[in-house]
């Protein structure tokens, strides 16, 4: 099984929209997909709960007591964290995880974060004990702005602590479809191309 944690210990950065948009993709590429929300505003749960009996499944992974009780024959298991999260909490997320997707927006604040939570998850390594794959996404993009501009420059630049590049995966456009879907309960893969072509590409 494969374990996807988005994560970024700021709110508001698009954590549950990464995580549905994930979660939607596998489901759409036939992959037994479960969905874990560990976030007290549940809007990844609240996202699933609308989904269409129509659209490919992906299966509730509850949160018991702080365990992931994950359904039988997953595949993709993908997990939305909550904000503020710091220390052991952090690193219990990161020990069931294979890779972590971080979101950020384009803010100086949210910058400035990124790279202070950078340096707390592998200042966890003792905790941790394991390779992880750590790759940023920038989220909410207002193309060819100054701040759009600024934030590539930065994530083109950051380092991890073994000082190799921190992986920029790719930058998502601020865009209706991204709230069109989440209404529906669907990603943006499970939108007709015609409106969806270029944010697939992103």
């Amino acid at each position: 099984m494969r374990s996807i944690l988005v994560l970024n210990p700021k709110g508001g950065c698009g954590k549950s929209t990464i995580a549905t948009n994930i979660a939607g993709y596998f489901a759409s590429e036939g992959k037994r997909v479960s969905l874990a929300d560990c976030d007290p505003q549940q809007s990844s749960a609240d996202w699933l709960s609308v989904r269409p009996e129509s659209a490919a499944e992906i299966k509730p992974a509850p949160v018991k007591a702080g365990k992931i009780d994950v359904p039988r024959r997953t595949e993709i298991l993908i997990i939305d964290t909550p904000a503020a999260l710091h220390g052991k909490k952090l690193a219990n997320y990161a020990k069931i995880s294979q890779t972590i997707v971080m979101p950020l927006m384009p803010s100086p604040i949210d910058i400035r974060a990124a790279e202070h939570f950078i340096e707390e998850l592998f200042s966890l390594r003792k905790l941790i004990n394991r390779k992880i794959k750590v790759a940023t996404v920038a989220n909410r993009v207002r193309e060819d702005t100054i701040a759009a501009a600024k934030l590539e420059e930065y994530l083109d630049k950051i380092k991890l602590p073994s000082g190799h590049k921190l992986p920029f995966i790719t930058m998502l456009r601020a865009t209706q479809n991204y709230i069109k879907a989440s209404e529906r309960g669907l990603s943006v893969f499970e939108f007709a191309p015609a409106k969806t072509t270029y944010d697939r590409e992103q």
